[in-house]
């Protein structure tokens, strides 16, 4: 009995070879270097930028203690504290996360478990895809003109209220985008069986394919609430900017349709006062608005491990 002897193709043996590293790619070496040079050089100015702001901050924060993050703006940078703005920053947070967090989240169900494949759906993805990557200036606009102006009645004018507006539009697509994407990875094994024992479309959503897509949903959110923690260019726009004022004891309403402020306005603020003073009180408020991006990450991070387990 013959027996028939299959000989490999070229290309094999040029795989094969390569595989085997008989052949050394300069190029892809080239390129591999240029990336760890641009990475080691972007953690070189990373770590210089925050050593430099971090050694003024603890020299604020020894001399004034916890003073500086419980004080009130003041003209005076010996007296300047960001205790306004870190109140400010956690309601426009609050008011992102209870508005465009849920509407975020929901269009990102419809899209992938209740949409149809057409050509409006398409269209209507592209859109918000590009939308996540406008200018935050231009949400900014887009708020003075309807917030602040058109809806004056409604919001106050340049309040808390379209300030937090503003920003929950700037993340909506962003929630969008990362919740569609946590529902699409969940297997289709997971709804099959949900179907399988008789449930309805909106049963599989909420017990499997939610529970399941939880982390890459947390992920996504957090995310975007920290984008909107360092916006300044939408706050400035709408009445974020410092001014000296004094809370009071003012009602839930009267809160929302009153004048505010952000760190990150604060920031921008006293960066482009000539006093060295406010200088280093900036030095102080970009560590604090670190420290707060931190917490909340953290928190996120939390949360993603205990769906992880738990899934």
């Amino acid at each position: 009995m013959a027996t028939t002897v299959t000989r490999p193709s070229p290309t094999a043996d040029v795989v094969r070879r390569a595989l085997r590293g008989k052949r050394v790619d300069i190029g892809g070496l080239l390129f591999q270097a240029s990336l760890l040079l641009a990475l080691l050089l972007a953690l070189a100015v990373l770590v210089t930028l925050i050593g430099d702001v971090l050694g003024t901050a603890l020299q604020v924060f020894a001399d004034r203690g916890t003073n500086f993050l419980t004080d009130n703006l003041s003209s005076l940078p010996e007296r300047a504290g960001v205790g306004q703005g870190i109140v400010g920053s956690l309601w426009l947070m609050g008011f992102v996360a209870v508005t465009a967090f849920p509407l975020g989240i929901a269009a990102g169900i419809y899209l992938e478990e209740y949409a149809s494949d057409t050509r409006f759906t398409r269209f209507l993805t592209a859109s918000i895809r590009n939308l996540a990557g406008v200018p935050s200036v231009v949400y900014g606009l887009l708020g003075l003109a309807i917030f602040v102006q058109l809806l004056a009645d409604v919001t106050g004018g340049r309040s808390l209220m379209s300030g937090g507006l503003t920003m929950a539009i700037l993340v909506l697509p962003i929630v969008i985008i990362t919740s569609a994407e946590a529902i699409r990875a969940v297997p289709e094994s997971i709804r099959e069986a949900g179907y399988g024992v008789g449930a309805t479309r909106w049963e599989v959503v909420r017990s499997h394919v939610l529970p399941y897509a939880a982390p890459g949903v947390l992920t996504g959110t957090i995310l975007a609430l920290a984008r909107a923690l360092g916006e300044a260019a939408p706050l400035l726009l709408i009445g974020g900017a410092p001014v000296f004022f004094s809370a009071g004891d003012r009602g839930f309403v009267e809160t929302l349709r009153g004048e505010y402020t952000a760190l990150p306005a604060i920031i921008f603020t006293w960066s482009r006062k000539s006093l060295r003073a406010f200088g280093e009180s900036t030095s102080a408020a970009i560590v604090v608005l670190l420290g707060v991006l931190l917490i909340i990450n953290a928190a996120a991070i939390l949360l993603r491990n205990r769906y992880e387990r738990k899934w």
